[in-house]
């Protein structure tokens, strides 16, 4: 049975980010992935949005971690000569019974912290973006788009170069605690490792993981669903050069059907929200009329017949009412000392990769 420092479940890019950090802090450090190479799930299945952190709870998790993840990104995908841009965003009203939701948006983001904020009349809307139907907005200059793949190549290569070792088609199917650690019982040649230290950053598999564990995810608040979010692609030139969002949904169950661009120009639209029961990817051309309908709400002369199915994905979200925030534990409390869960990690989780990643490097620091 082979020890070392680190066992990280999962090589989406939190799990990666946190190889890349703690590779500058512990010798031996293992990665294990289910799939066959990294990124397969939630990481590569998104809008690619570096966000600014203008719609979580102020002092929560995901405010905090995306407010000061946001820069540190930039800077990294600078540094390494990961393609990115700084596009910027429109949260749009579209009639005015929405514009005291945008003012209250405004002041929300500002008590984040989040900079380049400015809220816009309908003449600033025009001069802007000529082809959006709003009656005021909020800009967002700091958001961006970034290439995901890239940036988690790079974080791999980071932590491979500093000694990590990966494991793909490695699904963990036990976990023992032991001699100060834990034993991680994996599919692959029935290999077993003896880790000091066990992060769970499985994504869509966390909370099984955490089970594993011992924990009752249920009377944790650690049980997850699965919300599926559909895009549709814009096949024709982009009548927009910025992100377009409506006004988000209550409770931040969604954030409606947005506009968004990839690095090359390509406009897509979504997601939208669907609660499922089992991982399914498929999106339902069915969809498409809803699409177009929410897409012409806030943006002027698109063609229904250049809407196509583009692709889905599948959001790690905590079970019960209200916003949930990130769960990021070292559970030394539930008698599981260097144990770090990191469950319901969905949107701003890519924004805030690196300070989650430096978070948990913080937790573990008198481990190393």
């Amino acid at each position: 049975m082979e020890h070392v420092d680190v066992v990280i479940i999962g090589a989406g890019v939190i799990g990666l980010a946190v190889a890349a950090e703690l590779s500058n802090h512990f010798e031996s450090i293992v990665l294990l992935e289910r799939h066959e190479s990294f990124g397969k799930e939630t990481s590569s299945r998104n809008s690619e949005v570096i966000h600014a952190g203008i719609y979580y709870p102020t002092d929560s998790l995901k405010a905090r971690l995306c407010v000061g993840g946001a820069p540190l990104l930039y800077d990294f995908c600078g540094a390494h000569s990961i393609a990115h841009r700084r596009v910027g965003k429109l949260i749009v009203a579209a009639s005015e019974s929405e514009v005291p939701e945008l003012v209250a948006l405004h002041r929300k983001g500002l008590q984040n912290g989040a900079s380049g904020l400015r809220l816009l009349d309908q003449g600033d809307i025009k001069r802007l973006e000529p082809n959006v139907k709003a009656v005021a907005s909020l800009l967002s200059e700091n958001t961006g788009i970034l290439d995901t793949h890239s940036l988690m190549k790079h974080l791999l290569y980071l932590a491979e170069q500093k000694g990590a070792l990966v494991a793909f088609n490695s699904e963990v199917l036990g976990i023992e605690q032991s001699g100060g650690g834990y034993v991680v019982d994996v599919r692959q040649e029935e290999m077993r490792i003896f880790s000091r230290i066990l992060i769970n950053s499985a994504g869509l598999s966390s909370d099984r993981v955490a089970a594993l564990a011992g924990i009752d995810v249920d009377a944790a608040g650690y049980r997850l669903h699965y919300c599926k979010g559909s895009y549709f692609q814009y096949d024709k030139k982009s009548p927009v050069s910025r992100l377009v969002y409506p006004i988000p949904h209550a409770d931040l169950k969604g954030l409606g059907v947005h506009a968004t661009l990839d690095l090359t120009g390509r406009l897509r639209f979504g997601p939208d929200t669907e609660n499922i029961d089992e991982i399914d990817y498929r999106v339902d051309p069915a969809k498409k009329e809803a699409f177009y309908e929410g897409a012409a709400a806030i943006i002027e002369g698109l063609d229904p017949d250049h809407f196509s199915p583009d692709m889905a994905g599948v959001r790690p979200k905590i079970k019960g009412e209200g916003i949930k925030d990130f769960v990021i534990a070292e559970e030394s409390a539930r008698g599981l000392p260097g144990f770090v869960n990191l469950i319901g990690i969905e949107s701003p989780g890519l924004t805030s990769c690196l300070s989650i990643a430096r978070l948990v490097a913080g937790m573990l620091k008198d481990r190393a």
